[in-house]
């Protein structure tokens, strides 16, 4: 019987037949990673599972061509503005990542879509590198800075592969001799006679007129939203702006005081508070007090009788509600402007009130008939 002596991972990618002794694959294999493979073979015999032998097994992976040829380096190929046709201004090379055999031989060209610009061309020189060349007579850089090259490369293994490598060429100033001297961004204004400090004193410039202009709006939004805050028609209950000395309390025509109106009977009631009624409204005619009025339904009544009365004063003016003079059972108990005096008064009526003002009426009443000594 024929078994692999198991070691490590690799003895995993192959297997072999017990019978037959047939060593074939388990999965699949990458050259690229894994180029040859180490292992051993143990033969024992069937009538004695003691009698065996062991041989070691190497197996080398072939390369099959399934990696395309590139360009060997990044190139940063530049041009002069005074190039002539047929000038190379480059020469590259291709690699792979095959391994490639004796004889492997790669081929240069220019892509379908290019090869129809006239900027420049691909030259082969048959022995894996090519020549980049002009074929124009000079460039300029204001024009166009950068230009791009498509190029192919094949490669001569089975099957054939093919990639596109897209080259960057920078269009640079150079001197009669084809030096480079600047390929930077001030290398377009120097034919002007820039310097970069007259570049930075340019960009400068520009910064603090845009700061001037931002600054001039934001000043202007502002002035706008000042005016509209102060101008006499934009009359707000939240916000009173007065530019001059006002006529105090009595001074109405500076806000709508009719805000301070009772929210409830502005709904019930739309006349304005604020200002005088043009028509003449006859004074309301009170109804009389009963004698068993108590004194919060006879305030209530004043209010709501005043709060209904279009000729009524403004609300921040004062009102006052009486209880004594015309309605009242006693009349007008003040003392002030009395034409009479306390002999004339006649209280007899304190004896009507009942027993709780029994006292008061033996104190007014006829002086023969109170006793001091009697009060209890």
């Amino acid at each position: 019987r024929y078994f692999i002596d198991w070691k490590n991972d690799g003895d995993s990618y192959f297997t072999i037949d017990a019978t037959e002794g047939t060593i074939a694959t388990n999965d699949l294999l990458d050259r690229e990673s894994t180029a040859q493979y180490n292992f051993s073979i143990i033969a024992s015999k069937v009538s004695n599972s003691l009698l065996t032998s062991k041989v070691n097994v190497i197996i080398n992976v072939l390369d099959v061509n399934e990696f395309p040829p590139e360009i060997s380096v990044p190139y940063e190929t530049s041009v002069c503005e005074n190039a002539k046709p047929g000038q190379v201004i480059q020469t590259v090379t291709a690699a792979d990542k095959d391994l490639s055999p004796a004889g492997q031989r790669f081929s240069f060209r220019l892509s379908s879509e290019a090869s129809n610009k006239p900027n420049f061309t691909v030259h082969d020189y048959r022995n894996n590198t090519a020549g980049i060349e002009a074929r124009r007579n000079g460039y300029s850089r204001r024009q166009q800075e950068l230009y791009f090259l498509p190029v192919v490369i094949e490669d001569s293994s089975y099957p054939i592969q093919s990639s596109t490598n897209t080259m960057t060429i920078r269009v640079c100033r150079c001197d009669a001799d084809g030096t480079i001297l600047s390929c930077n961004v001030e290398a377009i204004f120097l034919p002007v006679g820039l310097s970069t400090g007259a570049l930075i004193a340019i960009l400068l410039c520009i910064v603090i007129l845009l700061a001037i202009v931002v600054l001039y709006v934001a000043l202007r939004r502002q002035k706008k939203k000042d005016t509209l805050m102060t101008s006499k028609e934009d009359i707000r209950d939240n916000v009173i702006h007065y530019d001059d000395e006002g006529g105090g309390e009595e001074d109405t025509q500076a806000f709508d005081i009719g805000a301070l109106r009772n929210p409830k009977v502005v709904e019930d009631n739309k006349t304005r508070r604020d200002i005088k009624p043009d028509t003449l409204c006859l004074p309301r005619q009170r109804l009389p007090v009963e004698d068993k009025t108590d004194i919060r339904d006879f305030i209530n009544q004043r209010l709501q009788e005043n709060d209904v009365d279009p000729t009524a004063p403004p609300y921040d003016s004062l009102a006052t509600y009486a209880y004594e003079g015309n309605g009242s059972v006693a009349e007008s108990l003040s003392s002030i402007d009395s034409l009479t005096t306390e002999a004339d008064q006649d209280y007899d009526y304190l004896s009507e009130w009942g027993p709780r003002f029994k006292t008061l009426a033996d104190m007014f009443g006829e002086e023969e008939s109170y006793n001091p000594d009697k009060v209890t």
